[in-house]
């Protein structure tokens, strides 16, 4: 299925033509009525929609878009991509600013942006940079810039970098009404080079620029023909002097095809590429990486490392943003290599060695710790559980609630809670039950009000002195539950980190993939042991362990 997210904060022109039948359009119209008409010479918005929902596009369409609009609006597109996803198109059309942050679209109206206005309620490109990462020579992304009124504040800067765009993506850019009518055009492709398109409107193109990009494949509409700017009988020359260009790509390359082509047919896209070797310090750089043509699974694959050896990413997607980039940034300068933020093949064999030995070291204090730590363990329960009372036990669980024998004492401790129950009086054991349902300090203290000589006492007393110790760590379980959620494991994903428990001998229970309170447990036993934050819940510094005790075994 094909997808096109056209935002406009300025203007769009689109003209009719014939879509396949399961096509996408979103519009977010942020501009004059007026100034649509007069560069396409369609009526309104409404018009451009029905025009598109009669030759069986899907339309969505919001105008005059404020800053949660917009984003509700891509939500909307960017949710309903999946598997069957053919090309994807975005089209953002308006006033661009760009922070240390990143580059924002501004919503309607924003004609004197403070740099917190446009953090909180400007569109961010990274937010389309993800989107269109996952679909590698399959997206386009047109920017068109409309010149705003004024000067712009410290910390903010009219110009849109080009830097980060992701491998396998085609960014075209120029003035919002070539981007206009470059999609007007587009809206009549039907599978063929829509990269002529782009040029014959004056559009730089940057990003990922092939000899040809076929995109939008629609019914039998033939592609427009594009006259060259060049005359014929030097278009054979101009063709072989870009290729020459392209394949140097470098600054003297274009400059010597601009020298013999002021105005060719490549002219645009070669001062474009002039203007990201000028502005990447490390041009050279970033296209070693490129060409290295790296998959999603290998750069989590260097992320991972990157963390193991302490070097934050902010994540492990396989996307290199701005995180990734300052790690890798670190990683160089700690080892003597030139901080471009972009790595070659001998660099990645290079940090891949480091964290294995980093894994190794870090595997063997984990094992030294856990001895240790069991060797307390088992001296502490020789003076308390091993006694076989219930105050041993209760002082056992406190020390040690994930211990060697904190299964045997929990066992002990909820048959001695069994017996008391059955030889307690019925009003008593419901309002026990009553504080064991809630589980909370003050239904614990109610009993004790209620029940000041009752059978369960000492466990209130317990409970109470758990919560009045442990607030931290309670609300520690909170948001580690939330950090697991967002790590979006899946069922097979839960049974790897299970299997993985287990083979450390750390008792997860049943290998199933639902995380049980044994395998709550094992998990805290493995963090604990590496001094990671001990929650019994999976985060990132968790996993990124995990998978590298497995490859060491």
């Amino acid at each position: 299925m094909k997808r096109l997210a056209f935002s406009l904060s300025a203007t769009l022109a689109l003209t009719t033509s014939v879509w396949a039948d399961n096509s996408d359009l979103l519009i977010i119209g942020n501009s004059d009525p007026g100034m649509l008409q007069r560069l396409t010479g369609t009526a309104d918005f409404e018009g451009i929609e029905t025009a598109f929902e009669e030759r069986g596009a899907e339309v969505s369409l919001s105008i005059r878009a404020d800053g949660d609009a917009m984003r509700d609006a891509f939500r909307g597109f960017a949710n309903g991509l999946d598997a069957t996803t053919s090309d994807i198109g975005v089209l953002l059309t308006g006033r661009f600013v760009s922070t240390i942050a990143g580059t924002y679209l501004l919503p309607n109206g924003m004609d004197a942006p403070t740099l917190a206005e446009v953090l909180t309620d400007g569109f961010p490109l990274d937010t389309v940079y993800a989107v269109a990462a996952e679909y590698p020579g399959q997206a386009l992304i047109v920017l068109g810039e409309v010149d705003g009124e004024g000067d712009v504040p410290d910390g903010l800067s009219a110009t849109v970098p080009l830097n980060d765009i992701p491998q396998g993506v085609t960014v075209a850019i120029g003035p919002a009404g070539d981007a206009a009518r470059f999609v007007s055009r587009l809206s009549m492709a039907t599978g063929e080079d829509i990269l002529p398109l782009a040029r014959a409107e004056g559009l730089s193109l940057t990003g990922f620029v092939p000899r040809t990009l076929p995109l939008f494949a629609g019914t039998d509409v033939t592609l427009p023909q594009i006259t060259p700017d060049v005359p014929n009988d030097r278009s054979v020359e101009d063709a072989t002097a870009w290729d020459r260009a392209v394949a140097a790509d470098t600054e003297a390359g274009y400059d010597t095809y601009l020298a013999a082509f002021p105005e060719g047919r490549f002219a645009g896209e070669a001062r474009q590429r002039l203007a990201t070797i000028r502005s990447e310090p490390f041009y050279r750089e970033k296209q070693v990486e490129s060409d290295l043509a790296l998959s999603r699974d290998a750069r989590r694959e260097i992320q991972r490392d990157l963390s193991l050896l302490g070097y934050n990413t902010r994540g492990i997607d396989g996307i290199f943003g701005r995180g990734t980039r300052g790690a890798v940034t670190a990683w160089q300068t700690a080892n003597g290599l030139t901080a471009s933020g972009y790595l070659g093949a001998d660099q990645i064999a290079r940090l891949d060695a480091q964290a294995e030995r980093r894994a190794a070291e870090l595997e063997e204090e984990a094992r030294q710790r856990q001895a240790q730590l069991e060797r307390q363990d088992r001296t502490f329960w020789s003076e308390t559980g091993a006694q076989g009372d219930e105050a041993g036990f209760r002082a056992y669980l406190k020390r040690f609630p994930d211990g060697i024998y904190a299964e045997d004492a929990q066992d002990r401790l909820e048959a001695i809670e069994d017996q008391r129950r059955a030889q307690a009086e019925g009003e008593d054991r419901r309002r026990w039950q009553i504080a064991r349902e809630t589980d909370t300090e003050a239904g614990y203290r109610a009993y004790l009000a209620e029940r000041p000589n009752g059978a369960f006492v000492e466990e209130a007393r317990a409970r109470i002195d758990y919560f009045a110790n442990n607030s931290e760590q309670i609300a520690l379980q909170d948001r580690a539950q939330s950090d697991e959620a967002a790590l979006g494991l899946n069922a097979a994903a839960r049974r790897l980190a299970e299997a993985r428990l287990a083979d450390l001998g750390l008792k997860p229970g049943a290998v199933d993939g639902t995380f049980d309170k044994d395998a709550r447990r094992a998990i805290r036993r493995y963090q604990d042991a590496r001094k990671l934050r001990v929650s019994g819940y999976l985060d990132q510094a968790t996993v990124v362990r995990l998978m590298a005790d497995t490859i060491l075994r």
